[in-house]
């Protein structure tokens, strides 16, 4: 993508260079003449247009600074013109050949510097209206794959009310002397309704998280070979803490799902969640078999989808790191400053 991007950029300089020499050549100049001085004018509009496109926009127009940004612009037109000043002197000594004409100095400046100021203007408007264009055509296509992935959800959305009544139906043939089943089902119903009314929005309290997680982590237990350990941890929680619903969850169902059931080794699950300075500490480790079959290995989907909604949601406010060995699978995550 780089490499396009930096052959697009090629093609444009070099169309506008062409463009130069063969419109704004006349009779007074031979053709390569006009190839030199065109040539000294694409390097000085183009190292205004990669100034003011690289910094002064994202750095201080975007940032509306705007007497920075006028002054900084004005600084590097300015520069730049008096910069072509004695270079135009040393062309027309060195490769024209021309000792013996006066140079005038201040007009060479004037002509640089209203030259290099409207090529630049031009160009920087041009490329904010084609930004505008391309940020438009994504905001339409966003919107548009939003409303196609609502309409999907409707389609394929359940009655969650039929959905509780039969959960309380099944609750009620459950016989009152199995109480584990009978827990197991209240915990079940609480995860759901968790699910479905608590986490359409964007931001949750970290406790109502945990204590899914706890919910979650006591469902596998109750199902798990009593030979598996599960640890779970959770320090300097409160309310006043939020953070994105079901963000740590697909780790702990990662885990859960392909932890080790060695006969001769330790099997095992930890789990820690911790705040502290504003920051949020996430662990879990698992043991794994050292031999897995390859349809058994997971995709990577749901690791590779909290990948990309930690990226939309915390850019540059998380730090993820994945290791894997032989005979485990450890993930460390850190939100920072929520």
């Amino acid at each position: 993508m780089r490499i396009n991007k930096l052959f697009y950029h090629f093609l444009f300089w070099l169309f506008a260079y062409l463009f130069w020499v063969f419109i704004f050549r006349n009779s007074t100049l031979v053709l390569t003449h006009a190839i030199t001085i065109q040539f000294c004018y694409l390097v000085f509009i183009a190292a205004n247009y990669y100034f003011n496109t690289l910094y002064a926009i994202p750095l201080l127009l975007n940032k509306k600074q705007y007497i920075a940004f006028g002054l900084s612009f004005i600084a590097a037109i300015t520069f730049t013109a008096l910069l072509r000043v004695p270079v135009s002197r040393l062309v027309s000594i060195y490769i024209f050949k021309v000792t013996d004409v006066h140079f005038d100095y201040v007009s060479i400046f004037y002509n640089s510097f209203v030259n290099i100021l409207f090529w630049v203007v031009l160009f920087l408007i041009g490329k904010m209206i084609a930004d505008k264009i391309r940020s438009q055509l994504y905001i339409e296509q966003i919107e548009k794959e939003k409303s196609a992935n609502e309409l999907n959800f409707l389609r394929a959305q359940f009655n969650p009310h039929f959905l509780f009544n039969s959960i309380n139906s099944i609750y009620g043939h459950i016989d009152k002397s199995n109480k584990s089943a009978r827990e197991m089902l209240l915990v079940f119903s609480e995860m759901l309704r968790y699910q479905l009314y608590e986490c359409n929005v964007d931001q949750i309290e970290l406790e109502r998280e945990v204590n899914y997680i706890k919910n979650y982590i006591a469902l596998q237990k109750s199902r798990m070979d009593e030979r598996i350990k599960v640890c779970f941890n959770s320090t300097g929680i409160n309310g006043n803490i939020k953070v994105a619903p079901l963000l740590l969850i697909t780790f702990i169902e990662n885990a859960f799902k392909y932890v080790g059931f060695n006969e001769s080794g330790e099997n095992r699950v930890d789990i820690n969640v911790d705040y502290r300075n504003g920051d949020l500490f996430f662990s879990i480790f698992n043991t794994k078999d050292t031999f897995v079959n390859r349809t058994e290995k997971s995709s990577g989907l749901g690791i590779a989808n909290t990948r990309r909604r930690l990226e939309l949601i915390y850019p540059d406010k998380h730090e993820l790191q994945i290791n894997e060995g032989e005979k485990y699978f450890e993930i460390m995550l850190t939100l920072f400053d929520i």
